[in-house]
């Protein structure tokens, strides 16, 4: 017979996802409420800094290797930030979605040292919650796609 796990197990295993998912619903929540949202600016920023974060594990890590592959990753996103805030925010939508994936795939991808064991499924939680947010602001016309001329 298999043991079951018990539910502070099953709790445990996914907290750093639990957390991503909280944190980001209560970032995002606040950027509605206090007003941060209605500045077109505010997702191309967050996403940048999102995938800002493994270049900084890079440097915890003490690894160069792994900081020149994340330095590419880290301006591919900044690239896809500034291009979605100039033409349309359902690019920041693919490109948060898009760094939850990478959240998946990272470890397989690029061995930075410096990353910690619960980040991937932290920041992919964050990144969809995100996403999935900025989407529903973009549908509801609560914040317009692209800049008006």
């Amino acid at each position: 017979m298999g043991s079951n796990p018990t539910l502070s197990a099953i709790i445990e295993q996914h907290m750093p996802a639990l957390i991503g998912i909280v944190l980001a619903l209560c970032v995002c929540g606040l950027a509605t409420i206090v007003g941060f949202d209605r500045d077109r600016a505010f997702y191309p920023i967050v996403t940048m800094v999102i995938a800002s974060y493994y270049a900084l594990f890079a440097v915890m890590g003490h690894s160069n290797r792994a900081l020149a592959l994340e330095s590419i990753g880290v301006a591919a996103f900044i690239v896809v930030a500034i291009v979605g805030f100039r033409r349309n925010l359902w690019i920041l939508v693919i490109a948060l979605a898009g760094h939850g994936a990478f959240d998946f795939v990272h470890a397989r991808v690029i061995a930075d040292p410096g990353v910690p064991v619960w980040w991937p499924a932290f920041c992919l939680a964050y990144d969809a919650v995100t996403a999935a947010y900025l989407a529903a602001l973009l549908v509801s016309s609560r914040l317009q796609p692209r800049l008006s001329r």
